[in-house]
Formats: structure tokens, C-alpha cells, sequence
């Protein structure tokens, strides 16, 4: 199966670098993985965040486009339940137009932040904590493929400037609590492995595509697998700059705050673990993809099989750009 290989970008705060050149960073990254031959390069949203920095993915996706040459470019994702179907349409062809058959819109029903930034992006509203979303992704698609049913208060709006440019309509979960939406909509899919490794299961898949083709939608499904990949010259070295995201992950749950940690500073801070936590972190190790580029490639083809997926996704957070840069670089040599 020849696999397509994509860049899933949180715009990570780097603590070789000051907050406020993270997206510039992510504009670097995605410029030297257009060159690199990656096929997709998606952009995540987060608000309040001490640790990723984009909180508006549709400026990123398009400062991006316009400084790349093949690469498709993306939200991975827009969080609908934030807001209008309409504007994000709008926003999402206009790139269309000026950037034909490049750009992708991927959405997903997470918060991508604290209650507190839910109720703000929302005021002077309620936020909407998902409920709508279904209603909310039906109608994005309408507006963007011009599908809108005549049922629907909305069906007169056209989209400007024309109906033709459109973006690819991606949906993501992590766990499959989208799955069935997504097929029934006929979106096509992304699922996070990175978010809930030990929940995530080729079963997603399967139940996308039955619901895909009960939907009677025409054609192929399409569907990729994001995962957490770090790659390095020596298996210790990948492990060393994993440390940092899997450090934060554990910390997350551990109800800690705190920036990005060096690796070094992970490997000290591990030494004085419990066993209890010294287990925890190495069950979230293992749910990354972690070693030199054979290594990594080795574990790729293997999901990609047990998915049946060729495109596979790629999050790689480090303390520093220039491990994170490297390696991607690393990984490109196995396209």
C-alpha cells in the first residue's frame, strides 16, 4: 500500500523560541514540507493556550498557501461548535478560489480550550458545548457543496464568489464518537490516534465506512490516521525529544500546568516518579511512534495496514524547532 504522508501542526510554543514566533515557525515548517514532499500540512486550533499557539486556523491556512507550491493545506481543525457554518464556508471557499485544489477544511466538536473560552468566543451568547454540532456540520456541507435542501431556512444564500472552487470536507474524532456523523454526512476522515491512543481502533474505520456507503454517497471514502511520531538518528534520541510531549500529556492529566521541559529536564524529573507515574508515562510513550526513521516507517506501513489507511498523519511536538524540523526531515526520507 503506498502511504501518503501529512503534517498535523499545533503551532507548538517552543522553548528555544519565544511564544510570538510559533506561527512563523509553523510557516517555516510548512514551506520546508512542501519541499520535503509531504502531502497534506494542517493547522490546529487552540485558545488560552500555554503550549500552542493558534487559536485562528483559517489565517495560518491561508498565509501558508500562499507561501507553498504543492503541499495541500488545512485546518486540522476549525471547532465548529464556535461558529457560523456560513462564515466558515465563506472563509474556507475563498481560499478554494485562490487556491484551487489545495485546500482542505477539517472540523471537529471539541472545545479546543477551557469552558471559560467557550463562553467568551460565544458571548454575548450561550456556548453551545457541541450540541448543535451535527446541525452545524450538516450545514457547512450544504453551504459549500451547494446542497442545502429547499427544507432548510437557508437554501436561497450562495456562497461567494461561485459555486465551483470548494474545499475538501474533512471531519475529525479521536475515539469514534464521530465516525458514524462523519459517514452519514459523507464528510471524509481523520482520526486523532495522537489524542486517545488506547481508544482508537481500526473499528472507527470500519464503522465510518458502513455508514458511508448505507448513506448511498458515491464514491470512496477517504480516511487518514494521525499519530504522534517522533523520529531522531538513534532510537535514545527520539525517545529524549519524545520526552517533552509525553511529559506534557502526563502532566495534563496529573492536573499540572507548566511550559514545554527540556528533554533533559523530563529525564530528571522522571528519576523522581513514583512507579505508579513512571507507568503511566510509559504507557503514553507507547502510544508514539518513537525511533529512528526505519523505526518509525516500520510502525507506519504497520498501522497503515491494521487501519487500512494510506494516509497517515503526522504531530511532532519538541522543546525545540530545530529537533522538530529534523525530524520531519528524517521521516520525508522513507516518501
Amino acid at each position: 500500500m503506498s502511504i501518503k504522508l501529512s503534517v498535523v501542526d499545533q503551532s507548538p510554543v517552543h522553548g528555544s523560541h519565544p511564544a510570538i514566533e510559533a506561527p512563523g515557525l509553523s510557516i517555516e515548517l510548512a514551506k520546508a514540507c512542501d519541499e520535503l514532499g509531504y502531502y497534506r500540512y494542517w493547522v490546529a486550533e487552540h485558545h488560552d493556550s500555554m503550549h500552542f499557539a493558534n487559536p485562528c486556523p483559517e489565517i495560518l491556512v491561508a498565509t501558508i498557501a500562499s507561501v507553498t507550491e504543492n503541499i495541500r493545506v488545512g485546518s486540522g481543525g476549525v471547532m465548529l461548535s464556535h461558529y457560523s457554518p456560513l462564515k466558515v464556508a465563506e472563509s474556507f471557499k475563498m481560499m478554494a478560489t485562490l487556491h484551487p485544489d489545495r485546500i482542505d477544511l477539517g472540523i471537529g466538536r471539541a472545545p479546543g480550550g477551557s469552558g471559560l473560552t467557550s463562553q467568551a468566543l460565544a458571548a454575548p451568547h450561550q456556548a453551545r458545548h457541541g450540541d448543535q454540532y451535527p446541525q452545524q456540520a450538516f450545514d457547512l456541507k450544504g453551504f459549500v457543496d451547494g446542497s442545502m435542501p429547499n427544507s432548510n431556512p437557508f437554501h436561497t444564500i450562495n456562497v461567494l464568489p461561485d459555486s465551483s472552487p470548494k474545499p475538501e470536507l474533512w471531519m475529525l474524532g479521536s475515539s469514534g464518537g464521530s465516525a458514524g456523523l462523519a459517514g452519514h454526512l459523507g464528510y471524509n476522515i481523520a482520526l486523532a490516534r495522537f489524542i486517545d491512543p488506547d481508544n482508537c481502533n481500526p473499528a472507527i474505520f470500519t464503522e465510518y465506512t458502513e455508514e458511508y456507503k448505507r448513506a448511498g454517497h458515491e464514491g470512496s471514502p477517504t480516511k487518514m490516521l494521525a499519530i504522534a511520531c517522533i523520529c531522531a538518528g538513534t532510537e535514545e534520541e527520539a525517545k529524549l525529544r519524545a520526552g517533552t510531549a509525553v511529559y506534557r500529556k502526563l502532566a495534563a492529566q496529573l492536573g499540572l500546568r507548566e511550559a514545554f521541559l527540556t528533554p533533559s529536564e523530563v529525564q530528571d524529573r522522571y528519576a523522581q516518579f513514583s512507579e505508579s507515574d513512571k507507568a503511566l508515562y510509559n504507557q503514553i510513550l507507547n502510544g508514539y511512534t518513537v525511533g529512528t526513521p526505519d523505526q518509525c516507517w516500520t510502525e507506519i506501513e504497520q498501522l497503515s495496514e491494521d487501519y487500512q489507511c494510506n494516509e497517515i498523519g503526522t504531530v511532532a511536538v519538541t522543546h525545540s524547532f530545530d529537533d522538530r524540523l529534523d525530524s520531519y526531515q528524517l521521516l520525508a526520507k522513507g516518501l
